[in-house]
């Protein structure tokens, strides 16, 4: 409704994507429900980019109780009626199995010897991430992950579990300050870079903040419906940013979490740096300059007096 109003704004695409993810949450549909779903769905489908019509077709795709003259129409489904769909089965889950004793794996060995990150490259990763667009966002954390620096260390099970629970009550209760506040501490990050991950619009940076504590999905899901209105509210973004947090590894979490840390230190250093080169400077000129001779004890200096250049 809100696309609806501005002028110059396709909103059928956004329509349809909406449609799509409110069906597909319900296992089964009643008659009403399905024909409704069809013609609006029909008529939506020859309407819209095929890069929304893709995005549509792999949902439906995957649900068993898609009608079947959307099937037909997004060509999922034969052509010649009453022929039935082959639906795969389901794969048993296999029996947890304990973990044999290994020796550590090559890749294992790399991230032990990783290279510590300078202040200078988490300010920029950092200030990179910041400005970039959300596929931007997802790209660097994508990379982060086959990057040789350094990650920040786990965040202990117990402390991580506390603050779960802390930052779920508060974003309930849509209490920002208190979000930002047990984010810091938990994380152990300034104050500064807690609120700008809480300020953050895209939510990129609450998912890196989120994976770096292992919050469970459905935890970090109520967060997103709840915490903030302007993401809560969009059924896009809330899908997209739950995508993002299941597709993102730990290691670039904690990639990323060295470099808010070790950004404070880069953007304290700039801050003194200027004040420690003047004393610098200072200290140079004065060793530099000839000592003036002391006035012995006793002793008078010479006045000039007159014209004449006389001395008394």
């Amino acid at each position: 409704m809100t696309l609806s109003r501005r002028e110059g704004v396709d909103i059928r695409p956004t329509l349809l994507r909406v449609l799509t993810d409110l069906y597909v949450q319900a296992k089964s549909h009643s008659g009403d429900e399905e024909r409704q779903f069809v013609e609006l769905t029909s008529r939506l489908i020859d309407q819209v980019d095929d890069a929304t019509r893709a995005a549509v077709k792999a949902r439906l795709a995957i649900y068993p109780a898609t009608p079947a003259p959307i099937m037909q129409k997004l060509g999922l489904l034969p052509a010649h009626e009453g022929r039935r769909i082959p639906l795969a089965r389901e794969i048993p889950a296999p029996a947890p199995a304990p973990a044999p004793a290994r020796m550590p794996g090559e890749a294992e060995l790399r991230m032990a010897s990783n290279m510590s990150m300078q202040p200078k490259d988490a300010a920029e990763i950092h200030d990179m991430f910041f400005r970039a667009t959300a596929s931007e966002r997802a790209l660097i954390l994508h990379n982060l992950a086959q990057t040789p620096l350094k990650a920040a260390p786990r965040i202990p099970t117990a402390r991580a579990q506390r603050a779960i629970q802390t930052l779920e009550m508060a974003a309930f209760a849509e209490d920002s300050e208190s979000f930002a506040l047990e984010l810091g501490e938990s994380l152990i990050l300034p104050a500064r870079v807690a609120a700008q991950i809480v300020d953050d619009t895209g939510g990129e940076a609450l998912a890196v903040a989120a994976r770096a504590l292992d919050m469970p999905s459905p935890s970090f899901q109520r967060i997103l419906l709840f915490f903030k209105s302007e993401i809560g509210n969009s059924v896009n973004t809330v899908y997209r940013l739950s995508r993002l947090y299941d597709r993102l590894s730990e290691r670039s979490a904690l990639v990323m979490l060295s470099a808010w840390r070790g950004s404070t230190l880069a953007v304290t250093r700039a801050k003194y740096q200027s004040s420690l080169y003047e004393s610098e400077r200072q200290r140079a000129r004065a060793a530099s300059s000839p000592s003036r001779p002391a006035v012995q004890p006793g002793s008078s200096p010479a006045i000039r007096t007159g014209t004449g250049g006389s001395e008394r």
